[in-house]
């Protein structure tokens, strides 16, 4: 059963210099002619209204750059598609600055319950030198601006990892963005992409970051303050308050379906992965004249499940639940990984117990060579 779906906005008042997802620089013409397309994909595929879903994530790009009717008209349209009344989370990703009094007002009149919110770190020379529009200032803000209105579950992004930062410079952002004692945050280490600036950049040699035991050290920061401040780790790269963990988010952690919606967005329904079309006057007319901007589908078979089974479940800090695996699969996890799981286990970089494989303290800096050990050679 398919219970979330992601909805990409991929317009952007300025691109970051880091940043590959699929995104444009924001025209009032073009994000016109976006939703209609949008609207158009979502209706071939939905074909019925106020479809149940557990959870929404409206992303980007950054959805608060449409204006104020662009804004209305997505929550109607997904008003219309999805009964966002009974939906546990419906998140929106935000810019700070963006975020004025009349969109979070358009947001919570339309079942917002959930802010995603790029802030990355608490310098505000540091967010010029990512190409970041927004200041500190416009933080402290929106995250009051949401309070008053009435949505409290909001959650902060930061990054570390960046040039020229010391483990000092993050400290004092780690601290800061605790002082909100918000119930969610998300912290990822750089990672410099192709086709962005700071790749330009980094090859030219114009552009360094930290070392790989410096970088080590943030992560081992972070992981630290946050069980300070009694916010637990219940991902590689999330930290949560009780009860605040990502509904949406564990959708991908525990390999379930999704629908996916939007230029360059992924969804996974039984048996495949779909990849939408990427550029945007193709995805445009791709959606409005079949409905489905696909650049791609995967076929995904019982050997390609149990393996992202393995390595998105390690992400998170429970594992992977051994009794829900034999279930799902009608395998014994010993019959398919016994070799692996006894070779992990011996070198320290996985615990188990009858009910869940988890990653040790010690196995998550190997966490990439881990995942690799679940590659399986023949077919289930």
């Amino acid at each position: 059963m398919v219970s979330s779906v992601y909805i990409h906005i991929p317009f952007c008042e300025k691109i970051c210099h880091y940043c590959d997802f699929t995104k444009f620089f924001y025209e009032e013409k073009m994000a016109d002619g976006y939703l209609i397309a949008l609207e158009n994909e979502i209706k071939t595929n939905i074909q019925e209204s106020k479809k149940k879903m557990k959870t929404i994530f409206v992303g980007g790009g950054t959805p608060t750059a449409l204006n104020n009717r662009q804004l209305m008209k997505l929550v109607e349209m997904i008003d219309h598609y999805f009964d966002v009344a009974s939906v546990e989370e419906y998140s929106f990703e935000a810019n700070p600055g963006d975020l004025t009094e009349d969109k979070i007002r358009i947001l919570k009149d339309h079942g917002v319950n959930r802010i995603s919110m790029g802030v990355q770190v608490f310098d505000d020379e540091m967010l010029e030198q990512l190409g970041r529009l927004h200041r500190v200032k416009d933080v402290y803000q929106n995250v009051n601006d949401l309070i008053k209105v009435g949505i409290d579950n909001v959650s902060i992004d930061l990054m570390y990892s960046l040039p020229n930062q010391t483990i000092e410079h993050f400290e004092k952002t780690l601290d800061e963005a605790l002082q909100f004692d918000l119930p969610h945050y998300s912290a990822y280490s750089l990672q410099i992409e192709p086709k962005t600036i700071f790749y330009q950049r980094y090859k030219k040699g114009t552009l360094t970051k930290p070392p790989e035991e410096i970088e080590a050290d943030m992560y081992e920061l972070l992981r630290r303050e946050m069980k300070n401040k009694g916010i637990e780790q219940y991902e590689i790269s999330n930290f949560a308050k009780p009860g605040f963990e990502s509904k949406h988010n564990l959708t991908y952690w525990n390999n379930d379906y999704y629908y996916g919606f939007g230029a360059g967005s992924h969804g996974y329904l039984p048996g495949e992965r779909i990849i939408n079309i990427r550029p945007f006057p193709t995805y445009v007319e791709a959606a409005n004249e079949t409905g489905k901007p696909v650049l791609h589908i995967e076929k995904i078979g019982k050997k390609e499940q149990i393996e992202e089974e393995m390595f998105l479940g390690l992400r998170k800090s429970e594992g992977v639940s051994i009794p829900k695996f034999e279930k799902k699969y009608q395998v014994k996890i010993e019959e398919v990984y016994g070799d692996e799981l006894a070779h992990l286990e011996a070198r320290g970089w996985i615990n188990r117990n009858t009910t869940f494989i988890k990653l040790t303290e010690e196995g998550k800096p190997f966490g990439n060579e881990v995942f690799q050990s679940f590659l399986l050679e023949k077919e289930i």
